[in-house]
């Protein structure tokens, strides 16, 4: 099993941060980066291997390439996203098809979490669970979170923004144990769902596969502190959490 980032995006609410930077590469500890603590968890769970998907500025992150490599242990692969700055990222998963083979941890580049997420997903396997989401089930939720709807015994029912918080079982936090068995079906299920829309989340990629009945696990984090950095509130939230990791 190898880490997975996606970090193709612009964050383009993230600016002027990210005029020269791509949002995984934006400070949230002094210099510490977004993608710094996520190698970091990946490291300290045992992974020496990480596959990064690259887009917008994407030689920013070739040109610490080296030097993530050396602080962290890991073998790094840049994989480079052609539609970063015109698809969303349905298609940028896609892009890791091939590193979805080996199996994964995959965490989203504006994501700031503690080790301990990826540790209760690693927890939870064993089961034959093929796909695992690490779910947040303590926030309270508005409009803006990828909202998840579970059902006792049958996994994901529904993921998506678009749905009455009160109807929630919990927000996705961005964070999914790949085991190597589901990645064909998923690389179908994310190519289905791109051609159908281009601005597409790879969460409705799991939505098609659910729909096509398979079965998509999660894992609650428990009272977790974490925050998707999408704008620069959401900034200074992580900020004040990143240094208690």
């Amino acid at each position: 099993m190898i880490g997975l980032v996606l970090a193709a995006g612009a964050g383009r609410r993230l600016r002027p941060y990210t005029d020269t930077l791509p949002k995984a590469l934006v400070p949230v500890d002094g210099e510490t980066t977004i993608l710094d603590l996520t190698l970091k968890n990946f490291a300290e769970i045992g992974l020496t291997e990480v596959a990064i998907v690259v887009g917008y500025r994407k030689e920013a992150v070739y040109d610490r390439k080296d030097a993530l490599e050396a602080r962290y242990g890991l073998k790094i692969t840049l994989v480079d996203n052609d539609k970063a700055e015109e698809w969303n990222n349905a298609y940028s998963l896609w892009c890791a098809r091939e590193e979805l083979k080996r199996g994964v941890i995959l965490a989203n580049g504006d994501t700031v979490h503690p080790v301990s997420v990826e540790k209760t997903l690693l927890a939870a396997r064993g089961n034959g669970q093929k796909i695992i989401l690490a779910l947040d089930t303590v926030k309270n939720l508005a409009d803006e979170e990828m909202k998840v709807i579970t059902a006792e015994g049958k996994g994901v029912q529904r993921i998506t923004k678009l749905m009455d918080p009160a109807t929630a079982t919990g927000e996705y936090i961005g964070v999914t144990l790949i085991e190597a068995e589901a990645a064909e079906e998923l690389a179908d299920a994310l190519k289905a769902t791109f051609e159908r829309d281009p601005d597409l989340y790879y969460e409705d990629g799991y939505q098609e596969l659910v729909n096509r009945g398979f079965t998509v696990d999660v894992a609650p984090i428990g009272d977790v502190k974490w925050v998707e950095i999408d704008n620069h509130d959401d900034l200074a939230k992580g900020r004040e959490i990143a240094c208690q990791y």
